[in-house]
């Protein structure tokens, strides 16, 4: 099965084909340029380079958050658009998931993390046996503070970080006195790799949609969104 998976969630933009599991082609950039002007000449890049279109495309996969809004909502219309009118299946994934899958090779509590903003991480927890992951929790907006008080009670295992949270993270943690191992600098950016294994796993498992179910996945209220609640607010205070 040919998939075609993208992540734009973060800083960097990730393209990747794949064969079912065997990876064709992987093409991450992260130069500042956003990732509307970056993530369709990549893809179109890839599949050429590979004597392929999109019509060959058998699953289409996204990284539909969380992560930047503008991210999100770009790397879901790409593919919305690109599946839009075909027959062709469409799975959105977590991009926490991604990032633990990323980790999938390693044995412990894997801790993706990546910048909230507001003093927060998004995060969600999943442990590795070295061959798979199991998610230990639902993604959530979670303070750095109250995640090194969750990990307390995994030192008896080894914890791996990835997501561009990683650095700010793993000093608070270290800070707390909880040991956080190093992780491969490879392993931590999102990767759209990782997007294509999981989304394979989740078509396998009947776990998929269309491009009209192609959707970005928010765990906050956008910013434009709780500014326009908060004068709304304000508003109806005065009144």
């Amino acid at each position: 099965m040919l998939i075609l998976a993208l992540d734009t969630t973060a800083k960097a933009a990730s393209v990747a084909v794949a064969d079912g599991e065997r990876l064709l082609a992987l093409y991450n950039i992260d130069n500042g340029l956003t990732q509307s002007e970056l993530i369709l000449p990549m893809a179109e890049n890839v599949l050429k380079n590979l004597h392929l279109s999109f019509s060959d495309v058998e699953l289409f996969a996204v990284s539909a958050g969380p992560g930047s809004f503008t991210g999100v909502r770009i790397g879901t219309a790409v593919i919305k658009g690109l599946a839009f009118g075909r027959d062709v299946p469409c799975v959105c994934i977590s991009t926490l998931e991604e990032l633990a899958e990323n980790l999938a090779g390693l044995e412990g509590i894997l801790v993706p993390v990546m910048d909230a903003r507001r003093g927060q991480v998004y995060n969600a927890l999943f442990r590795g046996d070295g061959a798979s992951i199991t998610r230990l929790t639902e993604d959530r907006a979670i303070s750095i503070d109250d995640l090194a008080t969750e990990l307390e009670g995994f030192k008896n295992e080894k914890i791996y970080l990835s997501g561009d949270g990683y650095a700010a993270t793993r000093e608070q943690l270290l800070h707390r006195g909880i040991e956080v191992e190093c992780t491969p600098p490879l392993l931590i950016s999102e990767n759209a790799y990782s997007v294509a294994r999981v989304a394979l796993s989740k078509y396998e498992k009947g776990e998929y949609t269309n491009d009209v179910g192609t959707l970005p996945t928010y765990l906050r209220v956008p910013q434009a969104e709780r500014e326009r609640l908060e004068r709304l607010a304000a508003e109806g205070t005065k009144k």
